[in-house]
């Protein structure tokens, strides 16, 4: 029997950076969008590594399960998104960043869905009272009517594109977007998302409009000091981005929705996983001294609703001076509370 060809696995999953991102073979035909650049200035390299650090600790003591890793691939090469679900404190957005670190990505694009969440935010913001009020403001020096960097032109910077605008924008290489909660938003949120999906493509109507005197514009983007250049008010990805979409699966998405993502689930991480994650982030003598923690940590974890944030907020402080006995475990049982537990 023939061992299985593993070559076609971009991300590893071992916490290891590395340049495979390069080895990804070109999308399906129904996936190639076609956008052109790039024409904007994308995160400095190495941004990703300070945010992986703060999410899971030590970025090369982080693994990927190795039942989600081969999902994940499915997804990087058929370019669609990536639907995350499982319980809360399961690592689902963690994800997002281990793909970014690990394959040199850059900064994770990050949109936290609520209640209010709307679609056309995370496109793009135009400040249109700043721009007003700053038109009527006397000019510093002389300027020519018509010229585009005349502050009544100066549209571009009223313009910002927000965390999906900017990860649509025709660069080498594929941002990683993370769209954190998709269920706690609005009820058609998922249905305004499925054209941007097919698409990979959006317009902004305010520069549409001028296009005929301001065929390029320059505009902001989500990352700090980022600017890019659109031509006739479109932005249309090259590279579809890495989209992971994560869910606590508090309801059900649209079936038209889900058909159009890849879909994986998280299961609530063992024993071993969980001193893997203790290790990661505090070390492996913290790990050792914390068996106890775990195990009430499962205990709870059976019957209740407690994440691994909770875990690490329980070893951190029982490890940090804490060393009575009766008041380690009241704290230990403070911190595990189960979440759905709104008392004081």
């Amino acid at each position: 029997m023939t061992e299985p060809d593993d070559g076609w696995l971009i991300y590893q999953g071992t916490g290891v950076p590395h340049g495979g991102i390069r080895r990804l073979p070109p999308p399906p035909p129904w996936r190639a969008f076609g956008g052109r650049g790039p024409d904007y200035s994308q995160p400095p390299r190495g941004s990703e590594v300070h945010e992986a650090s703060r999410r899971f600790g030590n970025p090369q003591s982080y693994r990927t399960p190795a039942e989600a890793v081969e999902i994940i691939n499915a997804a990087l090469l058929l370019r669609r998104p990536l639907l995350v679900t499982g319980a809360p404190g399961t690592g689902k957005s963690t994800l997002a960043y281990a793909i970014a670190y690990e394959l040199r990505l850059g900064r994770v694009l990050y949109w936290p869905v609520n209640s209010r969440s709307t679609l056309a935010r995370a496109l793009y913001e135009y400040d249109a009272l700043g721009r007003a009020q700053e038109a009527n403001l006397p000019p510093e020096g002389p300027a020519v009517v018509g010229a585009p960097d005349a502050p009544a032109n100066d549209i571009g910077g009223y313009i910002r594109l927000g965390p999906v605008g900017t990860a649509l924008l025709p660069g080498p290489m594929p941002r990683v977007l993370l769209i954190d909660g998709l269920d706690k938003g609005d009820l058609d949120l998922p249905g305004d998302l499925l054209p941007l999906m097919e698409d990979g493509a959006f317009a902004i109507p305010e520069l549409a409009r001028v296009a005929s005197s301001l065929p390029s514009v320059q505009v902001m983007t989500d990352d700090p000091g980022g600017l890019a250049v659109l031509r006739g008010g479109l932005v249309r990805c090259r590279e579809f981005p890495i989209v992971v979409i994560t869910s606590n699966g508090d309801r059900d998405f649209p079936p038209d929705f889900v058909r159009r993502c890849v879909r994986l689930e998280i299961a609530k991480p063992d024993r071993a996983r969980l001193s893997s994650i203790v290790a990661a982030h505090l070390g492996a003598d913290a790990a050792a001294g914390a068996e106890d923690v775990v195990q009430r940590f499962l205990e709870r974890g059976e019957h209740g609703d407690v994440a691994v944030d909770q875990l690490l907020n329980a070893i951190y402080l029982t490890s940090h001076g804490v060393r009575e006995t009766q008041q380690r475990a009241r704290l230990v049982d403070l911190l595990l509370r189960d979440a759905r537990d709104g008392r004081p």
